[in-house]
């Protein structure tokens, strides 16, 4: 049964249906945690009453194994999008567009009669580490990222494909597409064959300079192109004719795109003077450029959006998934008393952490790194732990600024976004304090799933009038931080040239 999105005292823009006006956009977000989906008008303002929410979780192991179910996820989205037809029908509202954003880098095998193969990978599953270090001593990694934008990588597709094709070789000879879940939860609902252009960009196998499979990886890996299907950038929907629901045949339907476009539109973060920061399950920094730019520093990526955008910065593998890891491993406490902890002057007795539990992607690009945590005394509590833990993902962070800085981006303004700064908004202060920028956190929640209605209307509603997220009180970095944030620095560096495989992860 599809259940409403829980209440909250967060903000997320909605609005009567009363107030809102036409085009009206059926946007999807599959997520790490759930997928979700609802009505947004014009403005981008979600429909009060269409917002729906299905929880799910990844398969993980021991074994690097991060998937989930791509059938299970096929029914999620059926149910969400049947409510919400079912809304639009009793409220006497056309749907014009439907559009989704997804978790990226996912990678499903499909046969010739269109079923999956495979459980979804996601880009948390690590079981081709081995096939990333042996890709580096046949692939020139810096013409790869070069020519893609991206670094050999257990979250991209060529160390994916080369682990299938060695263990799995059963499974290649049967597929006839490779295909991402977005892809597949529109081929299985209204029989839609394409891949966005972002969508191939963010799995490492689109030429970001050309925007086209790029053939020479793939010929690497010992894969054919034919398995990915045609390139389409958002201005080419398409408009199947027979879906589940008669109100949808021939409404134009945008090619599912990563989340990670629609984390920067959603806030307001869509040009270069603007870094959006995002804190979810995993996170990133990233900046939205007018143009694919002639050299991408070696620890960031850079992934083609369309005809003409990209999309620069790095991607943590472990944000909100490190607060969990606390939650439920280490002790929970209470968010009060860390946020008093966080807002505060230093603490020069927290512990030093490496805050790499599915390893690392910005900006080392070291798969099998692994979480650390030293510097404890007896002395040591759990909320010192916590603040540890905190700071070092600030500091991972920070590690992505310095590498936008070295490729010209001098941002006026940081945005942040995602669970993890609407459940502990104080953790901004601390990237303020590592970043010496000022931080203004987003006051809503859903911001992805906002900023993926928000692309599908500048297709169908190009240049309409659009509200204005709102925005929370800034984080300016303290005066008193700085010498100790420099020192924390010097600390995690020494850790990771100690404790991190850096010959994995050089060009």
């Amino acid at each position: 049964m599809v259940v409403m999105a829980e209440l909250t005292k967060v903000p997320t823009m909605s609005i009567p249906l009363k107030e809102a006006t036409g085009p009206f956009v059926l946007a999807l977000d599959i997520g790490s945690t759930a997928s979700r989906g609802g009505l947004y008008d014009a403005t981008g303002c979600p429909v009060k009453g269409s917002k729906q929410r299905l929880s799910h979780a990844f398969v993980s192991d021991y074994d690097g194994t991060s998937a989930i179910d791509a059938d299970q996820v096929v029914a999620e989205c059926r149910e969400i999008i049947a409510a919400i037809v079912d809304f639009a029908a009793k409220k006497n509202v056309r749907i014009d567009a439907v559009a989704m954003d997804t978790f990226a880098a996912s990678l499903v095998l499909v046969d010739a009669s269109g079923n999956a193969l495979t459980r979804a990978i996601t880009y948390a599953d690590s079981r081709c580490a081995d096939y990333v270090t042996a890709l580096r001593e046949r692939v020139d990694e810096a013409a790869y990222h070069a020519r893609t934008g991206v670094r050999l990588h257990t979250s991209y597709h060529p160390a994916r494909l080369a682990w299938l094709a060695a263990e799995y070789p059963e499974l290649l000879a049967r597929t006839k597409r490779i295909m991402s879940i977005g892809e597949y939860v529109y081929f299985k609902l209204a029989g839609i064959v394409g891949v966005a252009t972002s969508t191939a960009a963010w799995s490492g196998v689109l030429n970001v300079h050309t925007g086209e499979i790029d053939k020479e990886i793939l010929d690497a890996v010992g894969v054919s192109a034919s398995l990915f299907a045609p390139v389409f950038g958002p201005q080419t929907p398409t408009h199947p004719e027979r879906t589940p629901w008669p109100a949808l045949n021939g409404t134009p339907w945008l090619h599912a795109i990563p989340d990670g476009w629609p984390s920067n539109v959603g806030p307001g973060a869509v040009d270069a003077s603007t870094v959006a920061v995002a804190a979810a399950t995993s996170g990133a920094a990233r900046v939205i450029l007018p143009q694919v730019p002639e050299n991408v520093p070696a620890g960031l990526w850079c992934y083609r959006l369309d005809a003409q955008q990209a999309i620069l910065g790095g991607a943590l593998n472990d944000v909100g998934r490190a607060i969990s890891w606390l939650e439920t491993t280490l002790a929970p406490v209470d968010p009060a008393e860390l946020g008093e902890r966080l807002a505060g002057p230093p603490d020069e007795d927290v512990p030093a952490v490496l805050p790499f539990f599915t390893g690392e992607r910005a900006t080392g690009w070291a798969a099998d790194a692994k979480a650390t945590i030293t510097d404890i005394t007896e002395e040591t509590t759990v909320l010192d732990m916590w603040h540890g833990v905190i700071e070092s993902i600030a500091i991972s962070y920070a590690r992505i600024f310095e590498q936008l800085s070295d490729a010209g981006m001098a941002a006026e303004r940081v945005i942040a976004s995602g669970r993890v700064t609407t459940e502990h908004p104080e953790w901004l202060q601390v990237l303020a304090n590592v970043t010496g920028a000022t931080v203004i956190p987003l006051a809503m929640k859903r911001a992805t799933l906002r900023g993926t209605a928000l692309i599908a209307l500048e297709v169908i509603n190009p240049g309409g009038t659009r509200a204005v997220p709102p925005f929370g009180e800034p984080f300016s970095p303290r005066a008193d931080a700085a010498e100790h944030y420099a020192r924390l620095r010097r600390r995690f560096d020494e850790l990771y040239s100690t404790l991190v495989d850096v010959k994995a992860s050089a060009d």
